[in-house]
This record gives C-alpha cells, structure tokens and sequence, in this order.
C-alpha cells in the first residue's frame, strides 16, 4: 500500500495488492503517462527534441546532440530529477542559459530606453514566434503511438516491474486530461481521487436529504432511526449554531447552507475512516474552497444589506473619534480589518486539513512501527501496540470528524454573522 494513502490525492484508487493483481502483457496495455515516464522513452523523446531543435533557425547555436544528452542523462540522475524529460532540463535548468535566453527572446522584455515602438513590437512578435516553434517542436517529439510502433519490446523483467508497481491501483480514466504522473496533472482537467469522492457525498446528501424531504413534505414527523437522526442534525444546526451566531431574525435563510457544510464535510471526513477511500479533507484545495463558500457568501450579503462601499466600512468599528485622530487611525484600522478577514478565513481552511491530515500521519505512524519492528524480536508485542495504538485512535478519529465539521460550521456562522451586522 502507498504510504500517501489517506493523505494525498491521487489519480487512482489503491486496494491491497493481492485483491488487484496487474497483468498487462506489452508496452500499449500501460497508460501513455507510465510510458512516457520510462527511461528507454525518455531517451527516445529526447533524441527527437534535439533534432527537431537543430532544424530550427533560432536554436542553431546550440551545443551538439552528444553533450546535451550526456548533460541532460546527468541531470536525470539526481532525485529530484528523476524521471523528468529534456524539455524540463532545457527550460529550467541554469546551465542551459542558451536555450533559456533564446526562448524568452524579446517576449517579456521591457522597451529599452530609445528603442522605437516599432523595434520593440518586432522583438516582442520574434519572442512569440521562438516560443510557438518551441511548442511545435515538443509536440512533434512526443508520440507515445509511433514510439512504441518503432522502439523494441520491453523486456519481461520491465514488464514485470512495472505490473508490481501497479498491482492494486486502480487508475481513474482521464478523458478531459492528461497526467505527468500517479499524482499530478499535466493538461487539461483531470479527474482526481478526491474528486470522485466529492461527487460521491453530494449523491450520497442529495439522496438522502430527497426521500427526507419527501416524508415530512405534507407536515407528517419523521419516522425511523436514519430519519430522525437527520432531524436531529438540522434542529441542531439550527438551534445550536445558526441562531445563536447569526441572530434569530437572519439566521433561517442561512441554515441551508450550514447544514449542507456541515453534513458535507462530515461525509467527507468520514470517508478518511473507509479503508482503501481518503479524506477529502485532507487535501488545502477542499477546505480552502468551502472556507471560500463562507467568505463570498459573508461578501455577498453583507454588501446586499449595506451597500459594497457599506461593508468594507462596516469592517471598521464605530469608535466616535475626532477628526485629527481619525485620519491616521481609521485607514490603519481598516488595513488590519481587511488583512483580518482574509487571514481568518485561510485559517479557517487551514484548521480543518492540519486536524484532519494529522489524524492520519498518526494512525500511519502507529502502522509503521509493526513494520519498523518486523526483523526484530519484539516485533509481536510491537505489532499488539500498534493494533490496538491505532483501533483506539481511529475511535478519536471519529470523534474529530464529527467535532471539526461542528467547529468549520461554527465559525462560518460567526463570519456570516459578523459580515450581515453592524460592529
């Protein structure tokens, strides 16, 4: 199992690897970013990029093909590196100032001083031209088709290796993208783990929340254990936290949307607690959209009941200060107010993926040490530790995922409240 499991996103799901075994049988069964990923590809591609280059005008004063493959097979060799293309070293690597001057040629220069518009516009238009040449020569070298057409067969020990690395993975399909690798995307829009997951939750809500609906639609009570649970959620959302936060008066027209945080980060929480799923939650691109959600929405209707002018002063307290003391006071004020805000709304984001990503570095490390003690002989009792370590855990686990839903929801009723009310 990957050790990021639960903690990163990914553009795959991960079971144990016996329940998945993978057998592809050639080089086109792997997905075109494994293949291009291999170093016999990597090598292919590059050959093609510098021939395509020294058919170029503009790269004609590059070094020779032999030298900038060995620099470039040197540079793959580091770590943090690996496995990257001779595109990659050309664009962002210092020793290959050449190629780095020649591509941003008069693009992103600034007009020199007596240089006429008219130099300047023809530099800005030769930067353009070097940079779509650039472009096209990339796209014609890589060719995943015609490599695996004309390069020879992988052996069956690379076979092998690659289908151990992907025993257990189920890879997400990307019909809109185009990925570098297991965890990054490329181009386009690429469907993530954590994506699908979402998507789950908000089935998940809208189904339940439709046959809630229509049980109580004619004014009937709820009736059986799921429902009434439900219920209870809502009047608690409600009573507990949206009135009290917000004022009795504003506070029903925003209990649609803390009930749906509310229950949505519980779901996506919960899901961290499904073996072989992960934790939305986990990643800063979710709880910094829904921390988002809480900003636009204290935006939006705070500059509906005061005006757009009237909110961002509604930042500033009321303070009855003379004029003199006012001017220097009241523009610093406002400055710290507004900083304020979007600093408390990041934090807001930021407090639920530190809880929710901490909960999983510990249960991972309880795991860890069953395997750090493997060799050793104490390793049954290590093993009982970390078990039981992390049965109990995964039981304040639980705990936490209902209790950082409550205390996101909590908060963004308090910055609504704050936003739609005068200081």
């Amino acid at each position: 199992m990957s050790a990021l499991l639960h903690i990163k996103d990914s553009y795959y799901f991960e079971v144990p690897k016996f329940l998945l075994r993978s057998h592809r049988a050639q080089r086109s069964d792997f997905p075109e970013y494994w293949v291009r990923l291999d170093d016999q590809y990597q090598d292919w591609e590059a050959s093609r990029l510098v021939d395509g280059l020294q058919r170029s005008g503009p790269f004609k004063n590059m070094p020779s093909k032999g030298k900038l493959l060995t620099d470039y097979h040197q540079w793959r060799q580091q770590d943090k590196n690996f496995a990257k293309p001779l595109d990659r070293f050309l664009e962002t690597d210092p020793s290959q100032a050449w190629f780095q001057q020649t591509l941003v040629l008069g693009k992103f220069a600034r007009q020199e001083k007596g240089e006429s518009e008219a130099v300047w516009r023809q530099r800005q238009a030769s930067g353009r031209a070097v940079q779509k040449q650039w472009q096209a020569i990339k796209q014609e070298a890589e060719d995943v088709a015609l490599f695996n057409q004309q390069a020879p067969a992988w052996s069956v020990e690379k076979l092998s290796q690659y289908n151990a690395q992907l025993d257990g993975k189920i890879l997400i399909p990307q019909p809109f993208g185009k990925l570098k690798n297991n965890y990054e995307p490329e181009a386009g829009f690429c469907i993530s783990k954590y994506m699908i997951i979402q998507l789950a939750v908000a089935a998940i809500l809208i189904w339940l929340f439709s046959r809630l609906a229509r049980n109580v639609r004619d004014g009937r009570p709820a009736k059986g254990k799921l429902w009434n649970l439900l219920e209870t959620f809502l009047l608690f959302i409600r009573d507990e936290v949206a009135r009290p936060a917000i004022g009795k008066h504003d506070a029903d027209r925003f209990v649609p949307l803390l009930w749906t945080i509310f229950l949505f980060i519980l779901g996506c929480n919960l899901m961290g607690l499904l073996p072989w799923v992960g934790a939305p939650t986990a990643s800063f691109g979710v709880t910094f959209g829904l921390a988002l959600v809480t900003f636009t929405t204290g935006l939006v209707f705070g500059s509906q009941r005061f005006g757009i002018l009237g909110y961002w002063k509604n930042l500033v307290p009321t303070m009855g200060l003379p004029l003199l003391m006012a001017i220097p006071i009241v523009p610093m004020l406002f400055v710290i107010e507004v900083l304020g805000l979007l600093i408390k709304h990041t934090v807001l984001g930021v407090r639920l993926l530190a809880n929710m990503v901490a909960g999983h570095l510990v249960l991972l490390a309880l795991m860890g040490l069953a395997v750090a003690a493997a060799a050793s002989t104490s390793w049954p009792m290590t093993a009982g530790i970390s078990v039981v370590g992390s049965a109990l855990f995964s039981c304040l686990e639980l705990f936490v995922a209902f209790l950082q839903a409550y205390v996101f929801t909590f908060l963004s009723a308090l910055f609504i409240g704050s936003a739609i009310h005068h200081h």
